[in-house]
């Protein structure tokens, strides 16, 4: 895929400014191979975004709070990862299945940490797998929290079929997502693959937002209906002591 010339070009420049600290047009402009011009187009862009600034003195340019607010996020991901990775690890332990947390980007959901089930034959992702919001258990307890309007939206955009089993009809998902709000939790039947079940519960910071879903994946043969309170509830209570931790 070739990538788009102005947001390489705009990367460039925040990679000069990392590097240098400050550094006016003429310097960018040198080290970039760039129009002058062009330079200071990009730079006014990325001020505008808050994501440089310039000094009314000097006239050059460093990095802004918007570049930290960016990097923050990626901390606190990580952060996330670390935070709930003993609790995971029990739970995987303690229902024989892999476990999983998520973070929301857009119309999917990412995973952002796994710990593989004691069995045998389990269910693996890799980290930075990227799945459609209602396809997935972690995706519906995201759908679940918007208000009306924003899930309208989402539906709008499409709801692409995974399996033969995948949620497309609008009616059929939103009667799904209110049993997702009456429960604590989510679940999929095969909705994301063939053979595989889910359950998610979600993580939420002090004042009730929702950051993260965790999640317990496994062949539908083991995970069948009667085991899925029981999985739940303990998914449940894994759900908050993360909860806990981050507020």
């Amino acid at each position: 895929m070739q990538p788009v010339r102005s947001l390489d070009r705009a990367i460039s420049i925040l990679e000069v400014l990392a590097r240098r600290g400050s550094a006016g047009v003429t310097e960018i402009a040198a080290e970039v191979s760039l129009h002058k011009s062009t330079v200071f187009r990009l730079l006014a862009t990325m001020e505008a975004r808050g994501l440089v600034e310039q000094d009314s003195n000097r006239g050059r340019y460093s990095l802004a709070d918007g570049i930290v607010r960016l990097a923050e996020g990626a901390h606190k991901r990580h952060d996330l990862a670390l935070i709930g990775r003993d609790i995971c690890v029990a739970l995987a332990q303690e229902v024989g299945e892999s476990v999983y947390i998520a973070i929301r980007d857009g119309r999917d959901v990412v995973s952002i940490d796994q710990v593989i089930g004691p069995s045998s034959l389990t269910t693996l992702s890799e980290v930075g797998r990227r799945d459609p919001l209602h396809a997935s258990s972690c995706g519906k307890v995201f759908l679940a929290d918007l208000p009306a309007p924003e899930l309208q939206s989402y539906i709008d955009g499409g709801l692409p079929r995974l399996t033969g089993y995948t949620l497309v009809d609008a009616a059929a998902l939103k009667a799904d997502l209110a049993l997702v709000l009456s429960r604590g939790y989510a679940t999929t039947w095969e909705e994301q693959e063939p053979g595989l079940t889910a359950v998610a519960a979600p993580i939420r910071v002090a004042d009730g937002h929702l950051v993260a879903a965790i999640s317990v994946s496994g062949p539908s043969f083991r995970l069948v209906p009667p085991m899925i309170p029981g999985i739940a509830a303990r998914l449940i209570r894994a759900a908050e002591q993360i909860s806990d931790r981050i507020r």
